[in-house]
């Protein structure tokens, strides 16, 4: 086993030799730059690059699963200014906080709104995004989580979820503000290499609808990135990837302490990240790529460089053990780690494609244990899309099909199991600014997802079908009658374009059923019916 971890931390280094040097031989080339698309602007823009793959009008061969992709529009461009497109999106709930995968903007019931405006500026390998947020919440009051009347199993249960994570559910009891670095950055470009200083939002892996360990669910965090500016072409195919170090900072929210819940450290968090993606030259149209990533305590990092890029490290657990195999240095390290991998293939004739992500949370002692066990600690997401001709130039039907397991499965009756996301070491869990930075279907919730819509360009029309289980574990820890918390969302969608305005617009009916897992016995009106709007402006210059 020790000769099968050696194997893989060599894969881990050769990849990254093979792409430095790669980067060596082409510093010779002319200087490229282009903006990027921030994660999440507008479904229609980055919706549409994904759609022209799948009809095989896209041969440049990014994979679409690391994000922000480029738009290409200032390549070859050694000076250029330009304003940046104006971003207004306004959000209602009616009855409780809904919503995810959309950055800066917090769970919130009542009105809110972001603001987004900036500049981009390129001298040569230089160039620069300035492009702040404004977020504004109504933050209305609603019922919450440690709010019911389920026995003191369940509060406890709930306390001890909080404890280990900076996740609340509403912002304070006064109205939200806040003004950010948004999706901002300066960069150096040496194509195909570019090393940047960014707060932008990222996505790693092919979902549409959640990603296991990068999304924009939450705010985007202050890191540090080295990353390719475009697919590398070598021998064996087609490579991309990011390495970051980053800054994780908590909500501030500090309501529910002083009861049953306990202060989180006032130290931020480092991340360090990797994500890969290879296209192998000799299977067309197939995408494979991995994603790792670790949380720590500032206070608790090591000295050396070790310390600041950890995602090079062992992936087995017994690489960590002493020299005489009577305790393990990773327990004393106070820190949390992911890894998944996923793969994306593209059947243009067909018009479709098929995606899948599977991830763990936590290590496997070995690869026998890997093999032998692998639903322990895993959490999956697997995705279909297929788009219909309909006789029309550029017209078609969309269906998308996605479902995404965060639940913990039959092993954690046996052995520990932590949730995804939620860390005893690390109290303020796998979070930004209080938001979960991986998959917006939260801790240990299923969801299961349908999209049906009629496409034509930039334009889009159709309905989202959105079924949630929230944590079945919760729901065991009710007094009396147990039934579980589900959310089904019936959401029409309106995305258009006139003239030099972009519209995303989601109008959404949302049923949740024992909504926070109270019985009828506890709460006669346990069921609660939300309405979700969302409108977005986006005006280019």
């Amino acid at each position: 086993m020790v000769f099968a971890d050696f194997r893989i931390k060599f894969w881990y280094l050769f990849c990254f030799y093979l792409v430095i040097m790669f980067f060596l031989s082409n510093l010779i080339t002319n200087n490229v730059s282009a903006q990027a698309i921030p994660v999440g602007i507008s479904e229609n823009i980055e919706g549409q690059f994904r759609r022209s793959q799948i009809l095989g009008t896209d041969s440049s061969l990014v994979s679409y699963m690391i994000r922000p992709i480029n738009s290409g529009a200032t390549v070859n461009i050694k000076k250029s200014f330009s304003i940046l497109p104006i971003l207004w999106r306004q959000q209602y709930n009616t009855s409780s906080a809904y919503g995810t995968n959309d950055g800066a903007i917090v769970p919130a019931k009542g009105y809110q709104t972001l603001l987004s405006a900036g500049v981009f500026a390129k001298y040569g390998i230089l160039s620069i995004q300035f492009r702040p947020e404004f977020v504004f919440a109504e933050n209305r009051d609603y019922r919450e989580l440690h709010e019911t009347n389920n026995g003191q199993a369940f509060q406890n249960s709930v306390s001890s979820r909080l404890n280990r994570i900076d996740l609340p559910s509403r912002f304070g009891k006064d109205v939200y503000h806040n003004l950010s670095w948004g999706q901002s950055n300066i960069k150096l470009t040496l194509d195909p290499v570019a090393i940047s200083l960014s707060n932008e939002n990222l996505w790693w892996g092919p979902g549409m609808f959640n990603s296991l360990l990068m999304s924009n669910n939450a705010p985007g965090f202050k890191h540090l990135s080295l990353h390719t500016s475009r697919p590398v072409k070598t021998p064996l195919g087609s490579i991309e990837m990011q390495l970051i170090g980053g800054k994780l900072e908590g909500s501030n929210v500090h309501d529910l302490e002083g009861t049953v819940f306990t202060a989180k450290p006032g130290d931020w968090r480092y991340f360090s990240g990797i994500v890969m993606t290879w296209q192998p030259k000799w299977v067309p149209n197939l995408f494979l790529g991995f994603d790792r990533s670790f949380i720590i305590y500032h206070n608790d990092m090591a000295k050396g460089i070790g310390a600041y890029l950890p995602v090079f490290g062992g992936i087995e657990k017994k690489s960590f053990n002493n020299d005489d195999d009577t305790t393990n240095d990773e327990d004393s390290r106070r820190r949390d780690q992911y890894f998944s991998l996923f793969a994306r293939w593209l059947m243009p004739e067909s018009k479709s494609e098929v995606y899948l992500q599977y991830g763990r949370n936590d290590f496997a002692w070995d690869l026998r244990d890997m093999l032998v066990e692998p639903e322990h600690s895993r959490a999956y997401i697997v995705g279909y899309r297929k788009l219909i001709g309909i006789n029309r130039p550029d017209e078609y039907i969309q269906l998308g099909i996605e479902l995404t397991q965060m639940s913990g499965s039959n092993t954690g009756k046996v052995r520990d199991q932590p949730s995804w996301y939620i860390h005893s070491q690390v109290p303020a869990g796998y979070t930004n600014k209080g938001q979960v930075l991986g998959a917006g279907a939260g801790i240990d919730n299923d969801q299961q997802s349908l999209d049906i819509s009629w496409i034509s360009g930039l334009k889009r029309v159709g309905l989202t079908f959105v079924h949630i289980m929230n944590d079945e574990n919760l729901s065991r820890n009710v007094t009396g009658e147990r039934k579980n918390w589900t959310d089904l969302a019936f959401i029409g969608n309106y995305d258009w374009t006139y003239k030099n305005f972009i519209v995303n617009s989601r109008l959404g009916f949302v049923r949740s059923n024992n909504y926070l897992y109270e019985n009828k016995e506890n709460n006669p009106n346990n069921n609660l019916n939300n309405m979700h709007l969302q409108l977005g402006l986006l005006y280019n210059l």
